[in-house]
């Protein structure tokens, strides 16, 4: 005999017939997805909400257009991934590519970053900050200008095709389109001169690649956050399912207090007047409504919640006009959960949040990031390498003296032209000559290197057979730079002459 059961995702409900699911050659593998149509709410984190997207939108739309004077000799953009000169510049700070471990402490700064925050307040970077969060908030006010709040835009769903119907969903795409476009040109300006590239982009003469890259952009921004919303944040991102190793008995979540809302009641006056114990849940479904996921938070944590704190405005404004404390919905951890529930008095302090895992990761992110500050603040603007000869490994000249020729790389790290000092210790009575130079050799040797660049040399030195000290004899390269109103660089690097036998 079949059945009917309902099955409810964001208030709306569907009806299966279990029969017919289970019977040979019909199971249903796919769920289609039930739209979720959110409530627009209005409260504090709603609030907090807004300025963080403003924040975040604004930092992502205009940080390509800020400029920082570096100089004659490097770019003037403020942040700027310049992958054909090898080069990231942010504001004062230019990273070449050897000193990649930078990103790479960065990323873990990032991560561990995201450990503290989840361990302190949960998914609040998936309720607040995430990229998807927030261009799907932008979406929704759109959908909410051109199409109404939420029983407008199910009523709409629900209508047949008419002009009316078609216009706002033109007006609506078109809307989302233009701002998924500007998603994707804002990301494009990072990686080259922003004013520059946007004149080329719009007279049709940018790399291929930019526009290939926007397109890119436009269209995933334009699905996700326009089409599958809350189905990027289950299905796609893996941080729903490790976001429960991150969390502990103190980690504050959105939590729905049942030991005072139950049981729940619709009709609660005319149950207290028969004597019936009702809990202050009035079952409006409010919270539901205004669920970006459409899951409800009174049946306790879901996968799907993203910490994003709506419900709590949503059943706040509840409280407050039936004449209930608000609260009903709330951040807890499972202490301060269990004590109220026991009827004991218990509150949210600091001592919560400093505990040892969060003084751990806290510990962790103030190491990293002092020895990332040091290593930058007392790094050298120069570098060498020394590239030996193999073929030959070494020529005996005339007069018994043995020559061996060297590549050295000079790297000006500077962002002004410096004359370098090449010089060698270890080898008291050798000398050295540039290859492209018509001077005398000499102990030392000058070369000059452009601003940002790099320059490879090559250097003869040329050692009595007394000096050495067998078929390999130790020695240092020395490389000086002065400049003005600046201390002296200097770096070393060792290498090894080669002689015959003897």
């Amino acid at each position: 005999m079949a059945r009917d059961i309902s099955a409810t995702a964001g208030g709306n409900v569907e009806q299966f017939d279990v029969e017919a699911v289970h019977a040979p050659g019909k199971r249903e593998l796919y769920a289609p997805r039930i739209k979720i149509h959110p409530k627009r709410a209005s409260g504090w984190f709603r609030r907090l909400k807004w300025i963080i997207m403003a924040v975040t939108l604004g930092i992502y739309y205009l940080t390509p257009w800020l400029r920082w004077d570096r100089g004659a000799y490097a770019p003037d953009q403020a942040v700027l991934v310049d992958i054909a000169h090898r080069r990231f510049y942010f504001f004062f700070i230019e990273i070449w590519p050897q000193e990649f471990y930078y990103i790479a402490g960065l990323l873990i700064m990032a991560g561990i970053g995201l450990f503290l925050i989840t361990s302190v307040a949960g998914r609040a970077w998936c309720g607040y900050t995430c990229p998807q969060t927030v261009w799907t908030d932008l979406f929704l006010v759109v959908e909410r200008w051109v199409e109404g709040d939420r029983n407008a835009r199910i009523k709409l769903d629900a209508a047949p095709w008419s002009l009316d119907k078609l216009s706002k969903r033109v007006v609506k795409n078109i809307l989302w389109l233009i701002i998924a476009i500007a998603t994707g040109g804002a990301w494009i300006f990072y990686f080259a001169d922003a004013p520059t590239l946007a004149r080329e982009f719009l007279t049709l003469s940018a790399p291929a690649v930019a526009y290939i890259t926007v397109g890119i952009l436009t269209a995933t921004t334009f699905v996700f956050a326009g089409y599958m919303r809350e189905q990027v944040c289950i299905y796609m991102c893996p941080w729903p399912r490790i976001q429960a190793a991150m969390l502990d008995e103190d980690s504050l979540v959105v939590t729905y207090n049942d030991w005072r809302g139950e049981p729940r009641a619709a009709h609660r006056k005319k149950l207290e007047a028969e004597g019936a114990k009702v809990g202050d849940c009035v079952d409006c479904k409010a919270c539901v409504a205004v669920c970006p996921m459409g899951i409800d938070i009174r049946d306790g944590q879901q996968l799907a919640c993203i910490t994003c704190a709506l419900c709590i405005d949503a059943c706040d404004a509840v409280m407050d006009k039936i004449g209930k404390p608000e609260g009903l919905i709330s951040y807890s951890n499972l202490h301060t959960y269990n004590a109220r529930k026991a009827g004991k008095p218990a509150k949210l302090d600091w001592r919560m949040i400093v505990r040892p895992r969060t003084v751990i990761y806290s510990a962790l992110l103030a190491t990293i990031g002092a020895v990332m500050l040091g290593v930058l603040l007392m790094r050298e603007r120069l570098d060498i390498n020394v590239i030996p000869d193999r073929n030959p490994l070494f020529v005996t000249l005339t007069d018994g003296s043995i020559r061996n020729g060297y590549t050295i790389r000079l790297l000006n790290m500077s962002l002004q032209p410096r004359i370098f000092s090449l010089g060698i210790e270890g080898l008291p009575n050798a000398v050295m000559a540039l290859a492209e130079s018509t001077s005398p050799p000499g102990r030392t040797a000058q070369v000059v290197v452009e601003a940002d660049k790099a320059r490879s040399v090559k250097i003869y030195v040329t050692a009595p057979p007394a000096d050495l000290q067998g078929e390999s004899t130790e020695f240092v390269f020395t490389v000086t730079a002065q400049d003005v109103g600046r201390p002296a660089e200097t770096s070393l690097y060792r290498a090894v002459f080669r002689a015959p036998p003897r």
